[in-house]
């Protein structure tokens, strides 16, 4: 049966009961639901073990799948790559967007210029 861990409150089912359950769920003539009401669990979690039984993440040898050849967290070579090259283009329109910043602030200083020299010689 589950163990009950404190403070989150949440179940915890030894991976045999998820199984069973699984294995009951694809018996012909019986739906997710039924199963899920008989074992007093949500449909969406008798649902998610069955995803998990696909993928082979739980196995009725109580052994979780690892697979050896893969690590998926180390990136690989691609990414590695696409990531370089992403920092190298977000550096250059860096740059550009500095660039365009001065010039925006030059052609406004220049406005401004003109704009004091005409009102001088408006006055006069």
């Amino acid at each position: 049966m589950p163990k009950y861990n404190n403070p989150r409150k949440t179940w915890r089912y030894a991976d045999d009961f998820k199984i069973r359950a699984v294995e009951m769920s694809y018996q012909e003539g019986i739906q997710i639901q039924q199963v899920a009401e008989g074992l007093g669990i949500h449909p969406f979690m008798l649902s998610r073990w069955r995803k998990e039984y696909r993928e082979g993440k739980i196995r009725s040898d109580g052994r979780k799948r690892v697979d050896v050849m893969k690590n998926p967290k180390a990136p690989r070579a691609a990414e590695l790559n696409e990531t370089a090259r992403l920092k190298r283009e977000n550096e250059r329109l860096k740059k550009e967007n500095d660039l365009l910043k001065k010039w925006q602030r030059y052609l406004a200083e220049q406005h401004q210029s003109d704009l004091d020299s005409s009102k001088s010689t408006d006055e006069n």
